[in-house]
């Protein structure tokens, strides 16, 4: 199977945390790619059997917490057509909703979000090794 994920970095977590899922999925036996919003095709990624997408949590400390522009204006060009997708979104203090805009987002581009994860830091999100497992039912 093919993943793909993309992630919006500011300070290099989200990208940390995002190379290191790459490594989980790749372990399983799937094709996958990890790239930046910035680097990433839009046509290329919505062509991918499952993708994974990655923001940043923007917001005033512990209050007014949502994803970051890059990944939320990235999610708007996929058509999805009903593909599975996890969300996930890297923070320092508070997510608040920002996995739940994400989720909505991949929803409004035809995806269906089977996996939702938050991370404080660089690492792979508790639960995700269960995601790229449900993988295989899908194959």
């Amino acid at each position: 199977m093919k993943v793909a994920i993309v992630f919006d970095t500011r300070t290099g977590t989200t990208a940390a945390a995002a190379e290191r899922m790459a490594e989980v999925v790749r372990a399983a036996g799937h094709d996958c790619t990890a790239e930046s919003v910035a680097r990433a095709d839009p046509k290329a990624v919505a062509r991918a059997d499952a993708q994974v997408i990655g923001a940043w949590t923007r917001g005033w400390f512990v209050i007014r917490q949502h994803p970051s522009e890059g990944a939320l204006r990235f999610i708007e060009q996929l058509p999805l057509k009903g593909r599975p997708v996890a969300v996930f979104a890297t923070y320092q203090l508070a997510i608040g909703s920002t996995v739940t805009q994400m989720a909505r987002a991949v929803e409004a581009s035809g995806g269906q979000v089977t996996g939702m994860y938050h991370v404080k830091g660089g690492r792979v999100p508790a639960g995700f090794e269960d995601w790229v497992a449900s993988l295989e039912a899908r194959r």
